[in-house]
């Protein structure tokens, strides 16, 4: 990028003074500056020009003329950057944040939050990783979940505890509960503006049927038809009234058949690399028109040094803007997850039930949660699965521990200061605690968890809670020992189970039972926080941990602060 290079080009000058004045020939800034001195020549009169310098030459070969610096290289770097992104070249402006930490928080600051932007509102989120390729069939990390939320559409979507219509708008099925109707809203449009055809959705979602994980999701369809222009048919091998919330699910959200970074949600994808992602609202989407326009994340991992203060201190506590000026960040919505991190012990002749039990106890009773080296207000330990599923409390016995026991755990971090907790608080008991760390946020099938004794990871719960649990078990790996003499019978019960208040009560002892028997032990959930600038509103955090984009909103800057909040009445 030319103005860079002239910018990187005036800083090598101003450096050998530190802007002062400067007495330097010709011949010596072209060495400077790695370029002719015709070349220097021509910079120096459109340095001037631009009100970057002065320059008073003297005549003769070798002369030393003086510079007198006008502007510091920094504020040339913010002037540039505002440049590039008034003008949407974020990609060009992304190449200007080659800075020291500290340099890099004092220019985006400014930048960062809300901002109008040619007429239109941008909100930029600065971010402290890369993120994962965003493909619904993929399990990947809370950020990446919500986005695909954010570009995809499925036949439903969750609504807190509830499903509801998403590109079909109304859906019934016969007495049996095998032959199912799910009625296309008209006029659907991807991304590209073409329009969704029926046909469509029907391949794509054979076409998920065919992977491992879908196959298991949608285990009960025999056959998807598409008898009309705006109808799709789903019949099933038997009952399934958890029909709604499997198409709700991440991995049946619909990308366009030919372009998967295509979908016809309320944000389409038009720029992701390890730098910038970057989202546009979808004008024609068919449901609730986003408030702002374009929504930017920013990945400077440099923002997130130690010590610097971070714009995200942690996956689950986020802020948009800058975080070291707290008293103009407020917190806008906090709240508990419902996903926890948990451990699963697996019961075996070598690792028996009352073993097992006692593990749990001695986790629940010797207060290791509450003593975890974590930042303050970060967890919290589990004290129910679900709001009203209370977590039984173990009572210690005198069955010892194995001698040995092998511990499998995955990220996030916080579970790998808990495994180093319980090595010492095992070998208190006589039990030697082999810990195999596992560089992922799942598990997945090609994992062998075969030699594991325990295995501990995070099980996030975005909405509908019920349906979420009972798919866990369903479909995870860790359950797959437990799956067949123990698990499938209840978990056909309950989807046979048209009722759901009735569906609720048998998934709430299914999960007693497995809690009281030692099968399971939730250990902490996380505390969700968001933080935001005062240009910023319609914040509220979802179960995911992040906020929907489409409620979101910017006060025009003419307007911004003009109307103050009314007085609270006088009691």
């Amino acid at each position: 990028m030319r103005q860079l290079h002239r910018v990187n080009q005036f800083q090598r000058l101003w450096q050998l003074s530190q802007g002062e004045p400067l007495r330097l020939s010709v011949a010596a800034m072209a060495q400077h500056c790695f370029c002719s001195e015709r070349h220097v020549r021509t910079l120096l009169r459109q340095w001037q020009d631009a009100g970057w310098l002065h320059w008073r030459g003297e005549s003769g070969r070798g002369k030393q003329g003086e510079l007198t610096f006008l502007i510091s290289p920094e504020q040339l770097r913010q002037q540039l950057l505002t440049q590039q992104l008034e003008a949407g070249e974020a990609i060009q402006a992304l190449q200007v944040l080659d800075l020291h930490p500290e340099r890099l928080v004092k220019m985006l600051r400014p930048l960062m939050g809300g901002q109008w932007q040619n007429q239109a509102p941008v909100l930029r989120i600065p971010y402290y990783r890369a993120m994962e390729p965003l493909r619904p069939l993929r399990l990947t990390g809370r950020a990446e979940q919500h986005l695909v939320r954010q570009i995809f559409s499925g036949l439903t979507r969750f609504n807190g505890d509830d499903v509801e219509g998403d590109l079909a708008h109304h859906w019934q099925h016969d007495g049996s509960g095998c032959d199912w109707y799910f009625w296309l809203r008209p006029q659907l449009s991807w991304h590209n503006d073409e329009p969704i055809q029926a046909a469509q959705l029907v391949a794509q979602l054979q076409q998920i049927m065919q992977t491992v994980r879908g196959s298991r999701l949608l285990a009960s369809i025999e056959r998807i038809e598409a008898p009309h222009p705006l109808a799709l048919r789903i019949q099933l091998r038997q009952s399934d009234y958890w029909l709604p919330q499997r198409l709700a699910h991440q991995y049946c959200l619909l990308p366009h058949p030919d372009a998967v970074d295509i979908g016809s949600g309320p944000w389409k994808l038009t720029h992701f690399t390890d730098e910038l992602v970057r989202l546009e609202s979808h004008a024609r989407w068919h449901l609730q028109r986003s408030l702002i326009q374009l929504v930017e994340y920013w990945i400077t991992p440099q923002l997130f040094a130690h010590g610097l203060g971070t714009s995200c201190r942690h996956p689950v506590q986020i802020a948009i803007g800058d975080p070291d000026e707290l008293d103009a960040l407020r917190p806008v919505d906090h709240s508990i997850s419902l996903g926890f991190c948990y451990l699963a012990p697996r019961i075996s002749a070598s690792f028996t039930a009352a073993q097992a039990t006692t593990l749990i106890a001695l986790i629940q009773h010797s207060g290791v949660i509450q003593q975890l080296p974590l930042d303050e207000g970060l967890i919290t330990a589990s004290k129910e699965l679900l709001p009203g599923w209370p977590v039984p409390s173990a009572g210690m016995t005198t069955v010892k521990l194995p001698e040995k026991l092998t511990l499998h755990y995955h990220l996030p971090i916080e579970l790998h200061v808990m495994a180093q907790a319980l090595v010492p608080l095992l070998a208190h008991q006589g039990c030697k605690l082999t810990c195999v760390f596992h560089d992922v946020k799942n598990w997945r099938d090609d994992i062998d968890l075969s030699d594991a004794d325990v295995v501990m990871g995070d099980r996030l719960i975005g909405d509908a809670p019920l349906f979420t649990l009972v798919n866990w078990l369903e479909n995870d790996p860790v359950w797959t020992p437990l799956r067949a003499p123990v698990l499938q019978a209840p978990l056909i019960a309950i989807a046979h189970q048209p009722d759901p208040e009735q569906r609720a009560a048998l998934t709430q002892q299914l999960f007693q039972q497995l809690m009281g028997d030692g099968h399971l032990l939730p250990l902490f959930n996380y505390r969700y926080q968001v933080f935001a600038p005062p240009g910023v509103e319609g914040i509220q955090l979802n179960t995911l941990g992040w906020f929907d984009f489409t409620r979101a909103w910017i006060p025009p800057p003419a307007t911004a602060g003009t109307v103050q909040p009314a007085p609270e009445p006088v009691p």
